[in-house]
Formats: C-alpha cells, structure tokens, sequence
C-alpha cells in the first residue's frame, strides 16, 4: 500500500528561495535513487506532516516528477530546533521488487512478570535494522516482554522470524532486561556521587 503526496519541482538558486518556501507553508527537498536522477522539489509541510503520522516514517510515497510517477520513503528530514519545524527533506526512490533497509522502532508490549515481582524493565535498544521490499517494511517491531522474569533479558535473535522482513541488526544486541529495583537504586546512587560542600576547606 501506498500514498499519494503532490510535488513540485523547484529552482536551487538564489538560496533565499528556499525561506520564501518556508513562509508559504512548503518544505524545500531532494528526491533521488532509483529510476531518477537527483531533483529538487518542494512538498506541503501539513500534507508531509499528515502522512507520516497517519502511515508511519516507512510508508510508501508516490509522487509525480517530471511526469514519471515513482515511489519512494522518506530518507532524511530537518527539523528547525527551536520551532520543530520541517526544514528540508530527503525522499529516496525505490524498486517496489527489491528488498531495502530502514530503521524501525521497537515497541515493547505486555507486562513483565518480573515487574510484578518488584523488578524494573530496562529497555536497551529502541530501533532495529530491517530488510524487505518496500511494501513490506515495519513501522515498528513490537517485543513482548510478558514471560520475563528478574535477572531475564531477550535479545535481537530471540525475536520469532517474521515472513515480511528480516532483521539485520546482531542477534546478540539486548533489547531489554528485568532488574532488581535495589540495583537501579544503587545505580543511580553512585553516579550522582558525593554531594559537594560549598565553603568546606581541606587541610
């Protein structure tokens, strides 16, 4: 499945064009990979921004560019860091037929019973690399967590095979684990360190 996104292509030149965009609401961006040369276009901030929370960072987008409709993901963006803002983006054309790699998020789901015993769930990894052609790339990868009990931890290659995808990140990679609350506590305690005395003088 796939989503429709209206584009424009755009000038690079002067730069001040890419603010005039900004102000009416548009986010200056690249479209390149395969089938298609690098190209500049322009996209709706709001239609971007509505895409992507509706259908997830690994949705499809099918887009017109020089008359030739492609598909791509979204690659890249930059966000403005005061105001959060889209300031540019990245779109990466691909071939619906062969397998590519993305980011997907882990999610844990359940409650541990080791958590139910007083334990504390430490998650480690929050992302995972993922294969599979485009249409069929995971927004998330969601770990369930119920069985764990303290001193129990799941790893990337205790995950059960997804016929979708593949994971590509090292089996060996820890995702999460079920820690004694005391450990936490002393955890914490011995990175905060001792307490400095303002005006105390050494002999």
């Amino acid at each position: 499945m796939s989503v429709s996104l209206e584009v424009k292509e755009r000038a690079v030149r002067p730069r001040s064009l890419r603010n005039q965009l900004r102000h009416s609401g548009q986010v200056p961006a690249v479209v390149y990979g395969y089938g298609i040369e690098s190209t500049p276009i322009s996209v709706e901030e709001k239609e971007l921004t509505r895409i992507l929370r509706d259908n997830g960072a690994n949705a499809v987008i099918t887009m017109t560019v020089g008359g030739k409709k492609i598909n791509t993901l979204m690659y890249k963006a930059q966000l403005d860091t005061f105001t959060n803002r889209m300031k540019h983006a990245e779109f990466l054309a691909v071939n619906m037929k062969e397998a590519t790699e993305v980011e997907a998020e882990v999610v844990l789901v359940g409650e541990a019973q080791g958590v139910k015993a007083g334990g504390v769930l430490a998650q480690n990894l929050y992302s995972v690399l993922v294969s599979a052609t485009p249409d069929k790339l995971p927004e998330r990868v969601e770990v369930d967590v119920t069985d764990l009990a303290i001193g129990d931890a799941i790893t990337v290659a205790d995950l059960p095979k997804n016929n979708d995808y593949e994971i590509m990140t090292d089996g060996e990679e820890q995702i999460a684990a079920i820690v004694e609350a005391q450990a936490v506590e002393e955890e914490s305690s011995e990175e905060a360190g001792e307490p400095e005395v303002i005006g105390e003088k050494t002999e």
